[in-house]
């Protein structure tokens, strides 16, 4: 399967938001990825339903919808109305997280969870064939820009394991760090989706460099 990249909406010009969007568009970018944050779940707000909406009304891409905010089941029928195809919550932000997933999925869309870096895949062993995705932070959450973790890598390969030892179908996301150094090594340990921000949105050619991960 060729590498899906999902490029990160927290990395565009919020002042240029219809052209960024356009490029994303044009792009072979396969989903876009949006990270919703409450200041309490992570130190930072980014946006909430309003840009959503926007957003969704613009982009022809599918829609990844990463909530780092606490009892994110609050949100699943706000998400699905949007039309999003990922609900992705955090393992840490979930006391039901079973229920949270059959919830999402019983609204019509895929369901992921995320891991901080420092939470193991293990967690996921009693859950990994329920969920469609799993998405791996590289960096802690709250703020783009960060340095890469370099436990990712093994990280990945565990998680790799633990899909085909239980017969998921789930993919393998990272976000985080993801550039042109870091992307062929996560893709080699077995990475399905790059999310990627400040590299996509940053670069003067910006079609390109999706090109180029779409590529690995």
């Amino acid at each position: 399967m060729a590498t899906m990249v999902s490029p990160s909406l927290l990395a565009a010009d919020f002042l240029r938001l219809e052209s960024d969007l356009e490029m994303i568009n044009r792009s072979e970018a396969d989903w876009l990825h949006l990270d919703v944050m409450d200041g309490v779940f992570v130190p930072n707000i980014s946006f909430g339903f309003p840009v959503l909406e926007a957003v969704a009304a613009c982009c022809t891409k599918p829609l990844d919808v990463h909530y780092m905010v606490v009892q994110p089941e609050r949100y699943v029928e706000r998400t699905a109305k949007l039309g999003a195809m990922m609900m992705n919550v955090h393992y840490e932000a979930c006391t039901h997280l079973h229920r949270t997933v059959q919830e999402i999925h019983g609204a019509g869309m895929k369901a992921g969870v995320t891991l901080n870096p420092s939470t193991p895949v293990s967690v996921l062993e009693d859950i990994i064939s329920d969920v469609d995705m799993v998405l791996l932070m590289s960096v802690n959450p709250g703020f783009g820009g960060q340095k890469f973790i370099e436990n990712t890598i093994q990280k990945v390969k565990r998680l790799r394991r633990l899909i085909t030892d239980s017969g998921s179908q789930a993919l393998i996301e990272v976000d985080g760090g993801v550039q042109g150094e870091t992307a062929p090594r996560l893709v080699a340990a077995g990475v399905d989706v790059l999310v990627s921000g400040s590299y996509v949105f940053k670069n003067p050619n910006p079609e390109a460099i999706i090109h180029q991960l779409k590529e690995l």
